[in-house]
């Protein structure tokens, strides 16, 4: 028996979250930490809800109006 995967991810991973927002790892664990993207551990394991990249998106593109 096998568990059929999401057709789309609920939660990215750090490198996902990279190339989404085309920025380097540095910076996106700069937004984690400043609390500007949401975030979530699972074990040692971090991953960014898709909800919360959509979010930050959406408030950088409120900020530039």
């Amino acid at each position: 028996m096998t568990t059929a995967m999401p057709p789309h991810p609920e939660a990215l991973k750090v490198p996902e979250v990279m190339t989404a927002l085309r920025l380097s790892r540095s910076k996106v664990y700069d937004l984690i930490r400043s609390k500007q993207l949401e975030s979530f551990t699972a074990g040692r394991a971090r991953r960014v809800p898709v909800d919360a990249v959509r979010r930050y998106m959406q408030n950088r593109i409120e900020e530039s109006d």
